[in-house]
């Protein structure tokens, strides 16, 4: 099994997707000839055109409102949204409209569109393009979310999104397009709803989002040189959620911290964590702990930016603090 970058396993699912199948196509600003976002979709107009792969003006809430036309209609299209902080000028479009189609037209229309797009800050870009913005969609009946923790999942992922006949909206953190990991040269896709262990333990489960996996496995690692065992589980989608393998975990350690890059106050922690202590409150030992951003506008300064999102020494010391009771 070769190890490719993250940037290039969303480009090989692209481009594998395009070839097994014409009515996928790409649309977005930079897409094409005028040079890729990140570089994560280079060569992809020399194989397939410009009919298939379209640059577009700067204007988000049109192509996005052409892609759910299409989508509608007949073909697959995948919008490339530069930047996550770009969301809020494509909310009709996407959840008035790609959300709700199958609903109001009593099951006769579908809107398989993906829309990528990425999050994530800790790269001095400032507050308006920084944010983890994965929350406002997932809180919308319709539309799935997909937050991919490496090479691995972002290509799984990304070619069960386009496959699907639901719009997806996939978060990828911009800091990781260049990290590297073993992805199978054969074809294969994660199925959403689908959890994945990344480490076993029995003292505590550290569930984490997208980079925050990482950061757990980090800590998990800390944690390890201690004595205390941590659990790593990425969800993998939060959109579908695959609630049972979480439970399942926290039934057995009986702590559990989640980690997500999102802001704190409303967010994906204090989804997981209150079906948590829902559905398995008489396992806990301890109460479910929440680990987001802090609730700031990102800073452009490093040394305050770095302090606003979680860290693994900081879960590693609340671990500790959970598991000495």
């Amino acid at each position: 099994m070769r190890e490719i970058t993250l940037s290039k396993a969303v480009n090989e699912a692209i481009a594998e997707e395009m070839r097994r199948d014409p009515t996928v196509f790409l649309l977005g600003e930079d897409v094409a000839e005028a040079g890729t976002p990140f570089k994560v979709l280079s060569g992809l107009v020399e194989e397939f055109g410009t009919e298939r792969v379209i640059d577009t003006p700067i204007s988000e809430p049109g192509f996005v409102g052409l892609a759910v036309g299409a989508a509608m209609t007949g073909t697959r299209p995948i919008v490339d949204l530069m930047f996550g902080d770009f969301i809020f000028l494509v909310m009709d479009q996407l959840c008035n409209q790609a959300a709700k189609t199958h609903y109001m037209s009593g099951g006769k229309l579908s809107v398989p569109m993906v829309l990528r797009t990425n999050m994530g800050a800790t790269r001095r870009s400032a507050a308006q393009h920084s944010q983890s913005l994965h929350a406002l969609v997932a809180h919308i009946p319709g539309l799935k979310v997909a937050m991919p923790s490496s090479a691995y999942e972002a290509k799984g992922l990304m070619k069960t999104a386009i496959r699907d006949n639901n719009p997806v909206v996939i978060f990828e953190d911009k800091l990781m397009y260049q990290d590297k990991a073993p992805v199978p040269e054969e074809e294969y896709l994660i199925p959403f709803g689908v959890a994945n262990v990344k480490r076993e333990g029995s003292d505590i489960t550290l569930i984490g989002t997208s980079s925050m996996v990482q950061v757990a496995e980090a800590a998990a690692e800390i944690l390890a040189r201690e004595g205390i065992s941590a659990e790593v589980i990425d969800p993998r989608t939060i959109v579908p959620l695959d609630e049972d393998a979480l439970i399942k975990s926290v039934k057995k350690t009986s702590r559990a911290i989640v980690i997500d890059e999102g802001h704190q106050s409303y967010g994906v922690t204090g989804e997981i964590a209150a079906r948590l202590n829902e559905k398995a409150f008489y396992h806990l030992d301890a109460p479910v702990v929440r680990m987001g951003a802090m609730d700031v506008p990102v800073p452009f300064s490093p040394a305050l930016e770095d302090i606003t999102v979680p860290t693994p020494e900081g879960v590693a010391a609340m671990a500790r603090k959970l598991c000495s009771g």
